[in-house]
């Protein structure tokens, strides 16, 4: 048997693996540096950054559901220049390849923080945060609207040479729709999906729990909408997708993958267990061993009925 390539060109990002660490999972690397080997992992994409610094939403702001977790953190970040300045040397240092996370409040702002980045050195890709849900200016606005999608895009397109990868929202009527503005306008990859609105009552003192009151879930109870949703764009649109949403297990991964996923990103899971990352590459690995598989796109799109 020939031996396994496990890399991906996922719209124009060299990564080694398809295992990409998620935005807002995993900060800028710092709390994981013990755990986690940066250069082990396809690419990491770092947390939402904004173009000025963001103190996020009131607490609580986390709270552990039965298959997942709420969270309303509402972008808390250091903005753009403290990124590039302090947090990208040292995530480079450590080896990674970064995926840059963006959110504007307007477009000429996602505009004027590509080409910040783009001028900067070290960052193979921009996602663009355009469904956040727990943000007022920005965030799911854009995201929901396939007219801003496609604005979006566009000047983001103008600012940068970096590949773009706008991170669609699960909280949208016709997400293929959305998908589809996001090609029209150049884009080179997907990421979906974000996390779904929802919300907890705190019985006892007969209110919300979270300060924002609504929060994103993610976990594995998001997993089959997640899949569902990459399974009807693969079908539709041509563009590479990074696909998450619940993956907890190589099993998960390879799900994801058989979709239509051409990499798969780990969120929640990497909270319960730091060393997921390792685990999930070592299980795709081992099931391409076990069914003679070479390269990862003979995975990618396999489940679908044509």
């Amino acid at each position: 048997m020939s031996e396994i390539d496990l890399s991906v060109n996922l719209g124009g990002i060299h990564l080694v693996n398809p295992v990409v660490m998620a935005s807002g999972a995993f900060g800028y690397g710092s709390d994981y540096a013990d755990f986690v080997d940066m250069a082990s992992v396809g690419a990491i994409c770092v947390k939402g950054t904004t173009r000025r610094p963001r103190l996020g939403n009131p607490p609580p702001r986390i709270v552990e559901t039965p298959c997942g977790m709420l969270n309303a953190i509402g972008l808390e970040n250091p903005g753009i220049e403290a990124f590039l300045s302090e947090h990208l040397p040292r995530l480079r240092a450590g080896g990674a390849t970064v995926i840059a996370n963006i959110a504007g409040t307007s477009v000429e702002e996602f505009a004027e923080m590509a080409a910040m980045i783009d001028a900067a050195d070290g960052v193979a890709g921009i996602e663009l945060n355009i469904s956040c849900p727990n943000v007022r200016e920005g965030g799911m606005h854009f995201g929901s609207d396939p007219g801003l999608v496609h604005e979006v895009v566009m000047a983001v397109k103008g600012a940068t040479s970096l590949p773009v990868m706008p991170k669609l929202s699960p909280n949208v009527g016709d997400i293929v729709a959305i998908a589809r503005a996001a090609e029209a306008a150049g884009a080179d990859a997907l990421s979906m999906i974000n996390t779904l609105v929802g919300m907890a009552v705190n019985i006892d003192a007969r209110r919300p729990v979270l300060g924002n009151v609504f929060g994103g879930l993610s976990g594995p109870a998001i997993k089959p909408v997640a899949l569902r949703m990459i399974y009807e764009v693969h079908r539709e649109v041509r563009l590479p997708i990074l696909g998450g949403g619940g993956i907890i297990s190589s099993r998960d991964a390879l799900e994801f993958l058989m979709v239509g996923a051409s990499a798969v990103s780990i969120g929640t899971a990497a909270f319960v267990n730091p060393g997921c990352t390792a685990q999930v590459l070592s299980g795709i690995r081992g099931y391409m061993e076990r069914h003679e598989l070479t390269r990862l796109d003979r995975i990618t799109g396999a489940a679908l009925i044509r």
